[in-house]
């Protein structure tokens, strides 16, 4: 865990940095250390900050994995949305904080977070699922559907249109942008002023915001599941 995913706790606010190569690749093995990395912020009982690079948030799943098909993509794709579910549904403030690029499933876990911080610069952010030829999965419809601006959703979902840091703010990817020198800074300071409201109120009243969204969310991941045993077993 320590290698794929950095973990610094300080005043109660875990920072969870991705450290996979040059495209931070959401690979199986990062799903479990970021996994493991959410296990540790829950015993600390901290809030979350998730972050990348100055650069790169993530490029998305890890394309070996994705091109090689069968079992192992279907594990991927899948693990991917339940670590989505999971961190819609963490009972702790969850910032995320994009220093660069965000697309495809990167994008779809920039939507996950209560507070999303972007870098200034010539980044893209987005779901270019359509482009690349793949169907849309049902959980990343729904995980957009959820948190997109309703004026942006048919753009982002089927036309496959991608954001700068600032047209994000307005799809609804992104609720700020910030300088990068001062990104990891602000998301800092976002979930520490995120941990001062009630802590049980916080947790049951974003369960209770989201529950429709995550109702469908988990119909999505079993729709998605059941599409890809027929495709690879």
């Amino acid at each position: 865990m320590d290698t794929l995913v950095n973990y610094e706790l300080q005043d109660g606010i875990a920072t969870l940095t991705l450290n996979n190569g040059k495209a931070n690749a959401l690979s199986p093995a990062m799903l479990v250390a970021l996994n493991e990395a959410l296990d540790r912020s829950d015993s600390d009982r901290a809030a979350v900050v998730l972050t990348g690079r100055e650069g790169m948030f993530s490029g998305g799943f890890d394309l070996a994995v994705m091109g090689a098909g069968g079992p192992p993509t279907r594990e991927l794709v899948i693990g991917g949305f339940l670590l989505a579910e999971r961190l819609l549904k963490f009972p702790r403030p969850v910032v995320i904080a994009a220093g660069g690029h965000a697309l495809a499933m990167a994008s779809f876990l920039l939507l996950c977070g209560d507070l999303r911080l972007g870098a200034e610069g010539a980044f893209k952010i987005g779901a270019n699922e359509v482009a690349i030829g793949l169907t849309m999965p049902y959980a990343a419809t729904e995980i957009c559907r959820m948190r997109l601006a309703v004026t942006h959703f048919g753009r982002a979902v089927t036309n496959a249109e991608i954001f700068t840091p600032a047209a994000a703010v307005d799809a609804g990817f992104l609720d700020r942008v910030v300088p990068q020198e001062q990104l990891l800074a602000e998301a800092r300071a976002a979930a520490a002023g995120l941990f001062k409201l009630n802590r049980a109120a916080f947790a049951a009243t974003k369960l209770r915001a989201r529950a429709p969204g995550l109702t469908a969310l988990r119909a999505a991941i079993e729709a998605d599941e059941a599409e890809f045993r027929k495709m690879f077993g």
